[in-house]
């Protein structure tokens, strides 16, 4: 497993400032990781993700088994960051029917009719269940705050959208979060962190590999003009909504091993202290389990 103190280093403290500048992309977080060596810290990152992707496959049948809990993970990030990667490789040993993934593209007309959490209601996971969101209720403190017309394009009464405006927003999707977790719902969020650098060579590399065009999009690249402004969005999004009940993980993400590892120890180890427990056999189901036995036998 993964040290705790290279856990806490992602973890956003509830209230304090966020400078995102502080929160390094890359595999090197700090003199003992750089003193081992990057293949060395690559091999031993693999070998965990493949323990941790064992014991979450057992966490959530167990989740599953107890009908006690739901876990809800929400992937945020910039284009490229490796959203649909992780999922990919963290998820991958879950069982399908455990588990529901829910990407959410631009609202429909029917979702811009409601208030801006409706369309995300719909596809919480159950007790027993893990859901994963590729970008979130989160779009709407983050893209939405740097292009104001998709504000307009929700059909809001007037007023301004001002700080006061944003900080409402925080104030009822904490309020949100707060509501889940008091009802069962464990929220594990992370920020794939990917340096503006990296993105420029995976927005390239789609661009010279054949099998790589239909992923790239010209709307990346004029996004990409805007990069400060997300980042200063992120960093009040992350300062107004880690909580003590839904802290936020701040996740290095210019090398994909390190991102993958990190989520999957996290995911892991939260499920696994949940203290999740088998259904208990009454003895009068036992007494019916050990006749369907003899029966079965004496066939």
């Amino acid at each position: 497993m993964i040290q705790e103190k290279y856990i806490k280093k992602c973890r956003v403290i509830p209230g304090k400032k966020v400078d995102l500048i502080r929160f390094g992309t890359g595999w090197a977080q700090d003199e003992e990781l750089k003193a081992a060596g990057k293949e060395a810290v690559k091999e031993r990152a693999l070998d965990i993700l493949e323990q941790n992707r064992r014991e979450l496959d057992a966490a959530q049948e167990l989740l599953w088994a107890s009908d006690t809990d739901a876990v809800l993970i929400i992937l945020q990030g910039m284009d490229t960051s490796g959203k649909d990667g992780t999922i990919k490789h963290v998820m991958s040993g879950v069982n399908p029917q455990g588990c529901r993934v829910t990407s959410f593209k631009v609202p429909s007309d029917e979702e811009l009719d409601h208030d801006f959490l409706w369309r995300y209601w719909r596809h919480l996971p159950a007790r027993g269940e893990i859901g994963v969101f590729n970008r979130s209720y989160y779009e709407e403190v983050l893209v939405v705050k740097v292009h104001l017309e998709l504000v307009e394009a929700q059909h809001l009464p007037e007023g301004k959208r001002n700080k006061q405006f944003w900080k409402a927003r925080y104030e009822d999707i904490n309020a949100y979060e707060r509501h889940l977790t008091q009802n069962g719902t464990v929220i594990l969020k992370f920020f794939l962190h990917i340096s503006k650098e990296e993105q420029k060579e995976r927005l390239l590399d789609r661009l010279k590999k054949e099998e790589k065009l239909w992923k790239f999009s010209v709307s990346d690249l004029a996004e990409r003009q805007y990069w400060d402004d997300h980042i200063e969005a992120y960093e009040d999004m992350l300062h107004a909504t880690s909580t003590e009940w839904a802290p936020w993980y701040v996740i290095p993400a210019d090398h994909k091993w390190v991102a993958r590892t990190l989520v999957a120890d996290i995911i892991s180890t939260t499920i696994q202290s949940l203290d999740l427990r088998y259904p208990r056999v009454t003895d009068e189901q036992r007494m019916a389990l050990r006749n369907a036995r003899k029966q079965l036998e004496q066939e």
